[in-house]
C-alpha cells in the first residue's frame, strides 16, 4: 500500500510539473459552392456579400488573433456557381487543379470533408478534383459497394504542434471525422447506384469516436455536412447534428448543409442550444452560412492537469463578412487570392456570356411563391417540349400526355438573402441567364404517375404555404419558410388547379402525411375536365425529385426514362430553338395555377416577403394577379407585401 501511494504521488507530481493549458481555434467554411470570387456571375457584377476572397480576410484575422489554429472545409465545394459549371463543361484532366483547390491550397486548409453536391458530377470527376487538394479529406459513411469498406479515409488523427500559455511547445493529437447525408443515394442515384452505399450519420460517428480515442486522439472534431433539427431521432436522417452533440467524446462539431447560421436566433428555441456560447448540449458547434458569407470559429481551451488533455472551456461563433443591417462590408478582398483566381474568373465570365437566344420580356422571380411565374414557366416549357420530342419513337410512351414539374430555385434563399432572385432582362440571352433560371446541374428524368399521384404530388408542394385563418384580422404570414424548402414547391404544368390556403397542409416538408382529411388542391383539371385519378401521365422532372421518392409518383418504380441531358442544357437548347423558330421566346406564365379566393367577412391581413428593390416593386405593380401593397421591410432586408386574396 505504501509503495502504491508513493507511485501515485510521483505520478501526480509529474503531472503537476508538466501541466499545461492550450488554446486551440478551429475555423470552418462550408457550402462555398464554388463561390471563390466576390462576384455575382448571374448579374455580372461584383458583390460584397459572398465569396471566399473576402472570407479569406476573416481567416487571416482569426489566425493572427491566436497562437494555435486549424482550418477545415465542410463540403459542397465543387458545385453550385458558374465557375463550377465552367469547370464541369471543360472537364478535369489528370494533373489539372480545380480553381477551388487553387484557392483552398493558398489558404492552407488543414482538412476537408465531402458535401452531398460533391457527387453531382460522378465519382470520377470527384476523384480528379480531390487530387488537386494539398490537404487530406475524411468521410466515414460512404461505403464502397464492392469492398464494403469506406470509400474515403473515414477519420484522421493529426499530430499538431501547438504553443501553450507559457510559450512551450506541445503536441496535440487532433482527430477529424467526416459524414454526409445518406440521401445522396437518391439525389445522385445515377452516379452512385451499385458503386457505393451510405450509412447513418449518427451511428457512424458513434462507432468511430471510441476508436479514435483509443488510437490517441486528444480532441475529436466532427465535420458534419448535415443540418440541425430537433426532430425525434430517425435512422438515416438528413439533419443529424443535434444527435451528434449527444455522443460522448465529441469535442467540436463543424457543420453545414442547411445554408443557415449557428449560433443564431433561428435556433434559439432548440432545447440544449446555447446561442450565446455557441454550444449544443454543451458541445461547441458552428454552421457558417453559405458561399463564404460567414467564417465559423470554435475556440477550445484544453488542460492536461490530470496528465490527459481535456477541454475546460469552449465557445463558438459565426463571423459575417457583411453587415446586413448597416449595409457595409466587414471584410476586404484578399489580393493574393484574387490574383490566384484571376484566369479562371475571367474564363468563367467569358463562358457564361455566350449568346443562346432572345426574350421578348423580362423574367423575374419576385412573385414565384404566390402566383404562376415566367421563370418557372420557361423551365416547364423546355422540359415538356424535350419529352414530347423524345417519346415520338416509343409508341407506348407516346400515348401518354406529358406534364412537367419545376420549382423556383431563387426566391430569397432560405429567407436569408433578399438579393437572391432571378433577374433576366428582355433582349439577348446568354448561358448566364439559363444558369440563373436553373441553378443546379440536375439531369432530366421522366416519371410515370397516375392522376391521383399528380394530385398528391401537388398536395405536398402546397406545404409551401402556412394555413390562413379566414376569421382573423391579425397579420398572417403566407409563406412557410421554416417548414418547407422553396425548391420543393413544384408547379406542375399541363394541368390546372387552385391551392386553398385556408385548409391545413396535408403533408409536411418531407412529404409525410400529417392531415389525412386535409385537401388544399382544388379544381384540378386536365384538358378542361376533372382529372381522372386512374389516368396515367408522364411527368418531366429532375433526378433529385424523381429518385428521391418523397413525392407521390416518384421513386424507382415510377421511372419512365432517364435523360443524359441536364435540365439546364435542355432549357438553353429550347431557348436557342425557339429563338431560331420565332425570333425570340415569349416567357409569359400560362396561369395554370393560382391561390384560391378566400371568402371572409372582414378584410384579412395576409403577408409575404420578396425583394426590396424598386425593380421588384414595379414588376409587382404591373404583373401581380392580386392586389398587393408594400407594408414594411423586415430586419433581414426583405420587403413585406400585403396581398388581397378575396378575389
Amino acid at each position: 500500500m505504501i509503495k502504491f501511494s508513493a507511485t501515485l504521488l510521483a505520478t501526480l507530481i509529474a503531472a503537476s510539473v508538466n501541466a499545461a493549458t492550450v488554446d486551440l481555434r478551429i475555423m470552418e467554411t462550408t457550402d462555398l459552392h464554388s463561390n471563390m470570387m466576390d462576384f455575382d456571375y448571374y448579374k455580372d457584377t461584383a458583390t460584397e456579400k459572398f465569396g471566399l476572397v473576402r472570407t479569406a480576410s476573416l481567416i487571416n484575422d482569426a489566425r493572427n488573433e491566436v497562437k494555435n489554429s486549424v482550418l477545415v472545409d465542410n463540403g459542397d465545394l465543387i458545385q453550385g456557381s458558374p465557375l463550377a459549371d465552367y469547370m464541369s463543361a471543360k472537364g478535369l484532366k489528370t494533373g489539372d487543379v480545380h480553381p477551388v483547390y487553387k484557392a483552398l491550397n493558398t489558404l492552407d486548409y488543414t482538412v476537408g470533408t465531402l458535401g452531398n453536391h460533391e457527387f453531382n458530377y460522378g465519382l470520377d470527376y470527384l476523384k480528379n478534383a480531390l487530387a488537386g487538394a494539398k490537404f487530406p479529406y475524411v468521410n466515414a459513411n460512404v461505403i464502397d459497394a464492392r469492398t464494403k469498406q469506406p470509400m474515403f479515409t473515414p477519420y484522421l488523427i493529426k499530430d499538431t504542434e501547438v504553443v501553450d500559455k507559457d510559450g512551450k511547445k506541445q503536441t496535440l493529437k487532433i482527430g477529424y471525422i467526416g459524414v454526409v447525408p445518406p440521401q445522396i443515394m437518391g439525389w445522385d442515384k445515377a452516379n452512385l447506384s451499385g458503386k457505393v452505399t451510405v450509412n447513418d450519420i449518427t451511428e457512424t460517428v458513434r462507432k468511430y469516436v471510441p476508436e479514435m480515442r483509443e488510437k490517441g486522439a486528444d480532441v475529436v472534431v466532427v465535420l458534419a455536412h448535415s443540418g440541425l433539427s430537433a426532430d425525434p431521432y430517425k435512422v438515416m436522417a438528413e439533419n443529424s447534428v443535434y444527435y451528434l452533440s449527444e455522443i460522448p467524446g465529441v469535442n467540436a462539431i463543424m457543420f453545414g448543409h442547411a445554408h443557415a447560421v449557428f449560433p443564431g436566433k433561428d435556433f434559439a428555441d432548440i432545447e440544449g442550444a446555447d446561442i450565446t456560447k455557441g454550444t449544443l448540449n454543451g458541445v461547441p458547434a458552428v454552421m457558417p452560412g453559405m458561399w463564404g458569407d460567414h467564417l465559423g470559429v470554435v475556440d477550445l481551451q484544453l488542460s492536461n492537469d490530470s496528465g490527459k488533455w481535456q477541454v475546460t472551456q469552449a465557445k463558438a461563433e459565426a463571423r459575417p463578412i457583411y453587415d446586413i443591417a448597416n449595409k457595409k462590408s466587414l471584410a476586404a478582398e484578399d489580393s493574393k487570392l484574387v490574383e490566384t483566381l484571376k484566369a479562371d474568373h475571367d474564363a468563367t465570365r467569358q463562358f457564361v456570356s455566350k449568346p443562346i437566344g432572345k426574350s421578348a420580356d423580362n423574367m423575374y422571380s419576385y412573385l414565384a411563391l404566390v402566383q404562376d411565374d415566367p421563370t418557372v414557366q420557361v423551365v416547364n416549357n423546355a422540359q415538356k417540349a424535350y419529352v414530347e420530342h423524345y417519346i415520338q419513337g416509343d409508341p407506348d410512351l407516346a400515348k401518354l400526355p406529358v406534364l412537367s414539374a419545376a420549382a423556383p430555385f431563387k426566391v430569397g434563399g432560405r429567407k436569408n438573402d433578399p438579393a437572391s432572385y432571378v433577374e433576366v432582362e428582355k433582349g439577348q440571352l446568354t448561358f448566364r441567364n439559363a444558369a440563373d433560371l436553373y441553378l443546379y446541374p440536375n439531369t432530366l428524368i421522366v416519371v410515370k404517375a397516375s392522376g391521383k399521384e399528380v394530385k398528391e404530388w401537388l398536395e405536398c408542394s402546397a406545404g409551401q404555404f402556412n394555413q390562413i385563418d379566414p376569421n382573423s384580422t391579425k397579420p398572417q404570414s403566407l409563406i412557410n419558410w421554416d417548414g418547407f424548402r422553396t425548391y420543393n414547391f413544384d408547379v406542375i404544368d399541363g394541368v390546372n388547379y387552385q391551392i386553398d390556403v385556408t385548409q391545413p397542409a396535408r403533408y409536411d416538408g418531407e412529404c409525410q402525411m400529417i392531415n389525412t382529411n386535409a385537401e388544399r388542391i382544388k379544381n384540378l383539371t386536365f384538358n378542361g375536365k376533372p382529372i381522372d385519378p386512374n389516368a396515367m401521365f408522364l411527368v418531366a422532372t429532375n433526378n433529385y425529385r424523381a429518385y428521391g421518392g418523397k413525392f407521390a409518383g416518384t421513386g424507382d418504380s415510377h421511372i419512365a426514362f432517364a435523360s443524359p441531358d441536364e435540365n439546364r442544357s435542355v432549357l438553353a437548347a429550347w431557348i436557342a430553338d425557339e429563338s431560331k423558330r420565332a425570333g425570340e421566346i415569349h416567357p409569359a406564365a400560362d396561369n395554370n395555377w393560382r391561390l384560391a379566393p378566400i371568402a371572409a367577412d372582414k378584410k384579412l391581413d395576409i403577408r409575404f416577403e420578396t425583394s426590396p428593390s424598386d425593380k421588384a416593386a414595379a414588376f409587382i405593380k404591373e404583373k401581380g394577379q392580386y392586389p398587393m401593397n408594400k407594408v414594411a421591410t423586415d430586419d433581414i432586408g426583405f420587403a413585406i407585401y400585403q396581398v388581397d386574396l378575396s378575389k
